[in-house]
C-alpha cells in the first residue's frame, strides 16, 4: 500500500435541505463514516426564491426579508445537531453553497467516495419514489451513490437505491 493510500480518508458528502429524509441520510452517512474512519461533509444548497405572480415564495423555514445564506446555515448546524452527536467521533464539516442543489452536490462529491442523499427534500412530490435531486445525482455523479428512503416510508428499508461507476465517465 502506498503512503497516499495509507494517509487517504474516505470521503462522504451528503445532501442536506433541513428535510427530515435528508437528517435520516446524514445520519446514516455519520454512521457510515464512523466504520470506514471517513469524514462527512455537509452540504446545504441555497437559491433565492422565485418569483410567482409577482410575490416571492418563501422557502419553508425561512422567514420573509431573511438574508438566506444564514437561514441555510441555521438550518444546516440544526440538521448535523440531529444527526451527529459530539460523541460519534465523526468529523462533519458544514459546507453551504448557493446554487442549484444538483449541480452543487455534483460538485462537491466530485473526488468523493460516496454521495449520500435523501429520497425527497422539502420540495419533494410525496408520491415520487425519487426526487428530482436524488434522480439526477444517482444519473450524473462520478462516486457510488446511496439514497436513504424517508422512514415515515411504508417501507422502512434503510437505502432504497445504491449506484455507482467504475470509471469517471459521465
Amino acid at each position: 500500500m502506498s503512503a497516499a493510500q495509507e494517509d487517504h480518508v474516505f470521503r462522504i458528502v451528503v445532501g442536506v435541505d433541513g428535510s427530515s429524509c435528508s437528517v435520516q441520510a446524514l445520519r446514516w452517512a455519520v454512521r457510515q463514516a464512523r466504520l470506514t474512519g471517513g469524514s462527512v461533509e455537509a452540504v446545504f444548497a441555497w437559491e433565492y426564491p422565485t418569483s410567482y405572480g409577482g410575490y416571492g415564495w418563501v422557502p419553508y423555514g425561512f422567514a420573509e426579508g431573511t438574508d438566506f445564506e444564514q437561514g441555510a446555515e441555521r438550518i444546516l448546524a440544526d440538521s448535523i445537531g440531529q444527526a451527529a452527536g459530539p460523541d460519534d467521533g465523526v468529523t462533519v464539516r458544514p459546507v453551504v453553497v448557493r446554487g442549484n442543489p444538483t449541480q452543487v452536490l455534483l460538485d462537491a462529491a466530485h473526488g468523493a467516495d460516496l454521495l449520500v442523499v435523501g429520497s425527497r427534500g422539502r420540495d419533494g412530490f410525496t408520491a415520487a419514489l425519487l426526487g428530482s435531486v436524488a434522480q439526477q445525482c444517482v444519473y450524473h455523479a462520478r462516486c457510488p451513490v446511496v439514497v436513504i428512503r424517508d422512514q415515515d416510508d411504508a417501507d422502512r428499508s434503510t437505502p432504497i437505491h445504491a449506484a455507482g461507476r467504475m470509471t469517471g465517465d459521465a
